[in-house]
């Protein structure tokens, strides 16, 4: 079995509901009351409502994610740019829109998907307490989920499963109670009633806004693909969407008996339960809603951990809480996500209003995904006609929900929106100046220097900087050198070393790989060391170089004892300096008005991010950082006139 598959226990499977059915088993807390909304209830409407929920779940989620979509997994790891990381590597550069739209994307969704779960559970309490102020509990509960996010999860995860095993099992029996009352509601599964409310319903087509959000949660199926496996994802599924089908099919039982009249403010999912149990229903539907967002959280570090190592992130201080691999916590993302998440429950005051805003950003995911998608069965070789009908098929679906979802625009989606924007502007901003940067850096033979360095190691006119000296290099071929590393070494105060270091490190479309690769270009004197690690290792460069060293001198390929004489006939190790060149943007230099706009906008959050040296998990006390500017166009020559 490969090491990034996972075997089907019941511990597993237990783990997988807690894990990855949180967004998508709420929503039955809010869908059906957004698509009634203040209508009066109707047989059209309640039948044509529940059909749409059912072959939602059955072609958006069943189908396209869990048949088709968790197929494109990446050593077993999924999600929106672990897909894009499959696909990239192609010609066609246009890919990086799709990838950096549709994380943008989720990550605003991240920050309305906390409110709106929490929101709804609470608000249940209004069942009973008509007058009960709700939004200083709902506050003070997303507050405490943002401040446990630094001692990790681990022991809270274990507790997950058998939770989201008691909530699913809590809402497929108060829906199968009132089910067995109203048996014909059943009768929408034909799909009919489905056409009948889009195509004569008045405004019908509008509600698939509404619709929608019954799938939102499931982007997060495939993007926790890595923790579960597709196995165990695939066989929970089918618990999980009878569960669901169940209380959407009760709460149409009960909105049925109800035809002619109006909501006035009850919500059809409390309306199911019996008035002895409804505290204890908002307990656990008020820890569903937090398990809901504990993931969604989570997986918003992913993906920024994910962006960053792409080059679509500015590099931040990332914690490892706990030894659960993939377990990681981003404090400058946490606390953003904290004050857009109070700020939305401030700003909307109630769920039903931030449904207005709810879903537009995760549609964008979701087809950014189906592009995605489609390019790499492409690629797999899969039949074109094949390829045709499936793209076909969910862009008619995604592209409905996403014209339904624009009518949200201007009571709240407008705000999501906005955030998505802003996050792509920055994702983009980054992409872009990184490249603008790499075109910029000037590549020297490595073999034309090579009698300089020897000849400066043995010079003893020089006084010596250090024993091992250690550039980090960004020359993808090892006979191959930044022409700012020679200047450093031998110009810009001359470092006398007895031996020199290059190291690389190459990340990989592979999420967990962790290789290297050594080069004695000069047995005794200049090293080379490659490391390849894949897009969710943390490059924690100091400690993984110590270890390559160590194997090194293992295996005697390499003598590190400290060359002073004094030293040496202690046989004590030699002095190590790491030497990082940060590239600043020159005035003598000439840029075009876009790429300089690109480049103010990197250097301004490179400034305010994480340092190189600390990016790359190196020792601050062993650490040079030296500034070197962009080899950029000259300006011209500038009309100087001598006087005299």
């Amino acid at each position: 079995m490969k090491l990034h598959e996972h075997k089907v226990t019941a511990a597993a499977l237990l783990v997988t509901i807690g894990i990855i059915y949180g967004d998508i088993g709420t929503s039955p807390l809010y869908v059906l009351r957004a698509i009634v909304g203040k209508q009066v209830i109707s047989t059209d409407l309640i039948f044509g409502g529940i059909s749409c929920i059912f072959w939602t779940l059955t072609i958006q989620t069943t189908i396209k994610y869990v048949w088709i979509t968790l197929k494109a997994d990446n050593k077993g790891e999924g999600g929106i740019f672990s897909l894009y990381a499959l696909v990239r590597r192609t010609k066609s550069r246009w890919l990086v829109w799709p990838a950096m739209i549709g994380g943008a994307a989720l990550l605003a969704d991240g920050i309305i998907t906390p409110p709106i779960s929490v929101a709804s559970a609470v608000e249940g309490l209004r069942e009973r307490y008509d007058s009960l102020q709700t939004i200083p509990i709902i506050l003070i509960i997303l507050t405490a989920l943002f401040i446990i996010q630094q001692f990790g999860t681990k022991l809270v995860g274990n507790f997950f499963g058998p939770f989201m095993v008691l909530w699913f099992l809590m809402i497929g029996v108060l829906g199968f109670a009132q089910l067995v009352h109203t048996p014909e509601i059943l009768k929408a599964i034909n799909p009919y009633y489905a056409i009948n409310l889009l195509t004569n319903v008045k405004g019908g087509f509008w509600l698939l806004g509404a619709v929608f959000l019954c799938t939102t949660g499931a982007e997060a199926l495939y993007s926790d693909l890595g923790h579960c496996g597709r196995k165990n994802i695939r066989i929970t599924w089918g618990f999980v969407k009878v569960m669901l089908l169940l209380n959407y099919f009760g709460q149409g039982a009960w909105l049925i008996n109800r035809a002619g009249t109006t909501l006035n403010g009850d919500n059809p999912f409390y309306s199911l339960v019996p008035q002895w149990f409804l505290i204890p229903s908002i307990v656990i539907a008020t820890g569903a809603a937090i398990v809901a967002s504990q993931a969604l959280i989570s997986g918003s570090f992913t993906l920024i951990n994910e962006a960053i190592r792409l080059n679509f992130w500015p590099k931040v201080r990332i914690v490892y809480p706990t030894t659960i691999r993939g377990q990681l916590y981003i404090p400058s993302v946490n606390w953003l996500l904290w004050a857009g998440c109070i700020g939305i429950t401030l700003y909307f005051q109630e769920s039903s209003h931030m449904e207005a805003a709810y879903g537009l950003a995760i549609i964008i995911t979701m087809l950014s995904t189906t592009t995605l998608l489609s390019y790499y069965l492409y690629l797999r070789r899969n039949s074109i006609l094949l390829i045709v009908a499936t793209l076909s098929l969910f862009l008619i679906v995604e592209l409905s929900f996403l014209v339904a979802n624009l009518n949200k625009f201007q009571h709240g989606g407008w705000l999501t929106m906005l955030i998505a924007l802003i996050i792509i502007s920055l994702m983009n901003s980054w992409y872009q100046s990184r490249k603008i940067r790499n075109r910029f850096v000037d590549f020297v033979k490595l073999k034309d220097y090579l009698s300089l360095l020897t000849g400066l190691s043995h010079d003893f006119s020089i006084p010596k900087y250090s024993t091992h000296l250690v550039y980090l290099t960004s020359a993808n071929n090892a006979d191959e050198i930044e022409a700012t590393a020679m200047y450093s070494i031998l110009q810009k105060q001359p470092k006398r070393a007895d031996m020199y270091w290059f190291v690389h490190v190459d990340v990989l479309d592979e999420p967990y790989t962790m290789e290297y690769k050594v080069i004695e270009i000069v047995k005794g004197n200049i090293i080379r060391i490659d490391f390849r690690l894949g897009f969710r290792v943390e490059p924690r460069i100091n400690l993984m170089f110590r270890k390559v060293v160590e194997d090194l001198v293992r295996n005697l390929e390499v003598d590190i004892t400290s060359r002073y004489d004094s030293l040496s006939r202690k046989n004590l190790i030699g002095d190590f300096r790491f030497v990082v060149m940060e590239k600043y943007i020159s005035y003598d230099y000439e840029l075009p008005f876009y790429e300089k706009i690109f480049l103010d906008i990197y250097f301004f959050f490179k400034n305010i991010s994480l340092s190189e040296e600390r990016a790359f998990g190196l020792d601050t006390s062993s650490v040079i950082v030296e500034k070197v500017p962009l080899m950029m166009n000259a300006v011209k020559e500038v009309a100087l006139k001598r006087i005299r």
